[in-house]
This record gives C-alpha cells, sequence and structure tokens, in this order.
C-alpha cells in the first residue's frame, strides 16, 4: 500500500520512480552472491524466438483449417503447451519489443505511438534493468541474434551536424552522409545485458541494411539501394530505399540469423544460457527461399510463414544435437498480430492468419495482440497441455526471475507477472489477473476478466477509422464475443467507469504490478 500511495504522488509530480527508489534497488546484493547461489542450481536454458507479424492462425496445430504447415512449430505444442489467451503488450513491434527485454509497458517510456526506424535512437533507458542483464547476475551466458528495432546511438562523423536531415521514414530528401559507420554504435544490445549480439538495426524493411556484431558494423562498405514496391513486385514484397551494406541481401537474412542462432546453441559453456531471437519474418518483405516457394495455401505469405516454422525445427534440431533439450525452456510467440489484409483474406478465403480474432497488426482489437504463444521444457512441462491463463510478453522477466530466484526490485519489470506457474504446475508468484493492450494510434484497451474495454472508437490502427462508430469508447464480453463483434459499451456503464478508473490508474502510477 505504501508503494502504491508513493507512486501515485510521484506520478502526480511528474517524478520517474526508477529516479526516486534509486540503482542501489535495482541491483540490490551482490551479482558475485547471486552466481554462487545460482550455480548449485539446475537452471534450464532459455530461448525466447520472437516471430514478426505473425498470427494465431499461422500455426496450424492452433488452427486445423490453416493453409500452413508449422510442423516444428505444432511439435512444440504437442511436446510441450499452449497458451490460448496470451497477448503482445503492443500492437506493433518497437513497443513491444521494449516490454520483452524490460517487463515494462512502451507507452511508459517517449514512445506514445508508432515504431521506430533504423536510425531512431534507442529506446531503452541506460541503467534499465532487462531479462538479459538479470540473467547475466545469475551466471547466464546471454546472446541477442535477429531483429533489434528498439533504436540505435549511431555515431557522428561531425558532432555539432544532425545525425541525418530530411525525414526519416522517406528517403526523398533524407540525407545520412553525417552517420560514421565505422565507428561503434551503442544503445544497443551488449549496453543492455547481453555478452554477444548478431542483429539488423530495425525491420527487414527499413535502412540501414547492415549486419551489427557486438554493437559494430560488419561490412562497412556502405552503397545505396533502391526500394522494391509491392506495386511492381507483388503483394508483401517491398523495401525502403537506403543505406546498405554491399554484401546485404534481403532474401538471406533468415538464413544468415538462423545459422548465428545455432552456433550460439551448439557454443561450448560451463554455464547457462539466455538466447533472445528476434525474427525478421514473417514481417514484409515477405521473401521465401526457393525451397519453402509454393508450399503452402496461403500464398507468398504463407511460404514465409513455413520458412519461419523451418528456423523453429532448426533451434530444436539444434538443442538435440547438442543434447540439452531436457533442460530447455523454449518460448516462441510473436510481437502482434499479422499484417493480413481484407485483400488478403479475399484471395485466401481459407486461411486466417489471425484465427477468428478482429482486425490485425495495430489494432488495439484482438487481431492485434492476441498472438500464438508456445512453449516447451520437457523436464518441467507436461506435453500437449495447455492453459487459458491470460499471459504477456512482458511476463518473460518474472518468468525467468521466477526460475533464477529473483526477487524483482519495486523499480524494474513494472509490468511483468511469472508464467512459471501455469507452466510446471506448481505453485509460485502470483498470477496475471488483468493486461493493458496499446494500438499503433495510441488508443488504450484494457481486459480484466471476461470484460474487455476499448477507450476509443475503431480499431485504434489500420482496420477501422471509428467514424461509423455511435459509442465513444467500447467493451466486449470476451467469454461470449471473442470475435468482438457486439459493443455492450451503452448497457454497462457502471462496468465502463469501473475499467476506464482501473485503466487510468495504472497508466498515471507507472506500473501495474504491487
Amino acid at each position: 500500500m505504501f508503494r502504491r500511495i508513493i507512486s501515485a504522488r510521484m506520478a502526480a509530480l511528474g517524478i520517474a520512480l526508477p529516479l526516486f527508489f534509486g540503482s542501489c534497488q535495482k541491483k540490490n546484493g551482490n551479482e558475485a552472491e547471486a552466481t554462487q547461489t545460482a550455480s548449485d542450481k539446475d537452471l534450464p536454458n532459455v530461448i525466447f524466438i520472437l516471430a514478426d507479424d505473425m498470427g494465431y492462425g499461422d500455426l496450424s496445430a492452433l488452427n486445423p483449417e490453416a493453409g500452413t504447415k508449422t510442423t516444428h512449430m505444432d511439435r512444440i505444442v504437442n511436446e510441450g503447451m499452449y497458451f490460448a489467451d496470451a497477448h503482445s503488450n503492443s500492437a506493433v513491434c518497437t513497443p513491444t519489443r521494449y516490454g520483452v527485454l524490460t517487463g515494462r509497458y512502451a507507452f511508459r517510456t517517449r514512445m506514445k505511438s508508432g515504431v521506430l526506424v533504423g536510425h531512431s535512437p534507442s529506446l531503452i533507458e541506460p541503467g534499465r534493468e532487462t531479462v538479459a542483464s538479470m540473467l547475466q547476475a545469475y551466471g547466464y551466458e546471454t546472446g541477442c541474434v535477429g531483429k533489434w528495432h528498439l533504436g540505435l546511438d549511431w555515431a557522428k562523423k561531425n558532432a555539432s551536424e544532425p545525425l541525418i536531415t530530411g525525414n526519416m521514414w522517406n528517403q526523398k530528401g533524407r540525407d545520412t552522409k553525417n552517420i560514421d559507420y565505422s565507428k561503434p554504435v551503442h544503445g544497443g544490445p551488449n549496453d543492455h545485458g547481453f555478452d554477444y549480439s548478431y542483429i539488423i538495426p530495425a525491420s527487414l524493411d527499413m535502412e540501414p541494411y547492415v549486419y551489427l556484431k557486438d554493437g559494430k558494423v560488419e561490412n562497412q562498405d556502405i552503397i545505396k539501394v533502391e526500394p522494391s514496391l509491392a506495386q511492381n513486385a507483388g503483394r508483401g514484397v517491398f523495401w525502403r530505399g537506403g543505406d546498405a551494406s554491399s554484401d546485404f541481401k534481403h532474401d538471406k537474412v533468415m538464413d544468415v540469423i538462423t545459422q548465428k542462432s545455432v552456433e550460439f546453441i551448439k557454443k561450448d559453456r560451463n554455464k547457462p544460457f539466455f538466447l533472445y531471437f528476434p525474427l525478421t519474418a514473417p514481417h514484409t518483405p515477405w521473401l521465401p527461399t526457393d525451397k519453402f516457394a509454393g508450399t503452402s495455401k496461403a500464398g507468398r505469405y504463407g511460404d514465409f510463414v513455413q520458412l519461419v516454422d523451418s528456423t523453429v525445427g532448426q533451434v530444436l534440431k539444434a538443442l538435440d544435437e547438442k543434447g540439452i533439450a531436457e533442460n530447455t525452456l523454449v518460448i516462441v510467440t510473436s510481437d502482434n498480430g499479422s499484417h493480413w489484409k481484407p485483400s488478403d483474406k479475399k484471395e485466401y478465403p481459407n486461411h486466417k492468419a489471425n484465427h477468428v480474432f478482429s482486425g490485425m497488426k495495430s489494432d488495439a482489437w484482438e487481431g492485434g495482440h492476441h498472438v500464438p504463444f508456445i512453449a516447451r521444457w520437457p523436464k518441467k512441462i507436461k506435453a500437449g497441455t495447455n492453459t487459458d491463463q491470460i499471459t504477456c510478453t512482458t511476463d518473460l522477466f518474472a518468468t525467468c526471475a521466477d526460475i533464477v530466484g529473483h526477487k524483482m526490485a519495486f523499480s524494474e519489470a513494472e509490468d511483468s507477472y511469472s508464467f512459471l506457474p501455469k507452466m510446471t504446475g506448481e505453485s509460485g508468484s502470483e498470477l496475471r489477473q488483468d493486461i493493458i493492450h496499446h494500438g499503433i494510434g495510441g488508443m488504450f484497451a484494457y481486459r480484466k476478466g471476461k470484460w474487455k474495454f476499448i477507450d476509443g472508437k475503431g480499431s485504434g490502427g489500420w482496420s477501422d477509422n471509428g467514424k461509423s462508430a455511435t459509442e465513444p469508447g467500447q467493451l466486449y464480453d470476451m467469454s461470449k464475443d471473442i470475435g468482438e463483434r457486439t459493443n455492450l459499451y451503452a448497457e454497462n456503464p457502471e462496468q465502463v467507469k469501473e475499467m476506464k478508473a482501473t485503466l487510468e490508474m495504472y497508466k498515471k502510477e507507472l506500473r501495474s504490478r504491487y
């Protein structure tokens, strides 16, 4: 109660909690002690695979009518469990990635809407605890391979000049000549708890198209590439023009990052490891390799989903070959729902990428954030199980803390709850009771129990602008209406009032975990 009162008062004053409680709480205790204590435990390896724009209905184990066949992800479902009510903390990628690593909703940062681009400054605050830095203190070797998209602090050739002139989103009129690609890049994985990193800066359709290994551009021979436009190359084949390493090939990125991840898994070590593996697919550009072209019943997109499944299969194979599968927790989920447009549904009517949910990527409706979430840990998770426990991507932090026995400080992972008890069937930390969703435009939704409240009209994203809506907000009974077809806002004013008040409290108090 004391903390709740303090946090509310501080929020009113505009003071950030981490500054008040201080860095002394963040690493309360000795790192060496944490490592020594953890060395006596049989701690699991943890692999977190974050697909990019993959919908709940893309997995054939979760959607038997899918136009895709996801053999390897289905294997995880069959040998482990799936979470039927799991959600990304945002309906788009950058804020979800922030939530995954910090256990904190991204709307608490400077990012109130939208996403970053490849040259945006770093979003994770210096000194903020991440899953990786927390696990490092318990003796884990940590690696990040794939799509970062959380901003980077690029070096300037001339410190007194802007990094970029012109519109960062539009190649026309943009000038990047002041970026020094030869110097170390800060604000990335290695500054936030990762021992090893091999990343691309942002989405595969955003410049700069370079690989960074441990904060350094691998190939510093920078050229300009032309944009690939969907109207010329076909639906989903799109990337912006701009800076690129001379050897960068868009259609080879998934192969490259998969190889790097397998190498990290197979590395000889005498400690547990944590691998954060954010994929670049099936986000645009949709570039399935020849092996997968034409193999699905959902076009180029479905073929790309099946390439994602192959990547998951290669991770599982590496674990089997290394002989460490038994005590490795593998989680596969997505940063948001699929960008499966009405035109895609019309062309491939039998493939429901976002399952039965309304909307798509970007939306506060379920299609924007209700994502596949599957886990396998043979030593602890009973095969072929599932749970209806509401779960969020911000919950990775608390779950890993639960695994290693880390007591979270008040100033870290403010929106994270452990789902370890649901995976193992053992008693443990308090389970999540509610969740906040956030659309690309900044519209909020709040879910508790069967009720979902949306604080605005329409989808909050690209699906519907709300112009035809008759009520100022939305309320759905998710136990009866998972498709969000019947708005009960007008019929339940007290429920609306209560949920709106709770949502506002969480926004003001800067946390939802107490």
